[in-house]
């Protein structure tokens, strides 16, 4: 499974698609892959979060 983030309000879901709509904030939303793919975060199979990319998605989701 993929986790993604609401770059809308932040909430974290990890699922195969990301939906249309938030189930956090009910906003129709963009979603950002937030999955950890490198070691320094436990990798794919860890379920982690990568939390550079979680940052980055953050700052550049900011209004």
């Amino acid at each position: 499974m993929t986790i993604f983030k609401c770059n809308n309000c932040g909430n974290t879901i990890e699922v195969e698609v990301p939906p249309d709509v938030c189930p956090s904030c009910k906003e129709k939303c963009e979603f950002v892959d937030v999955t950890c793919y490198i070691p320094e975060c436990g990798g794919p199979e860890s379920h982690n979060i990568n939390p550079q990319v979680f940052q980055e998605s953050y700052k550049s989701g900011e209004k």
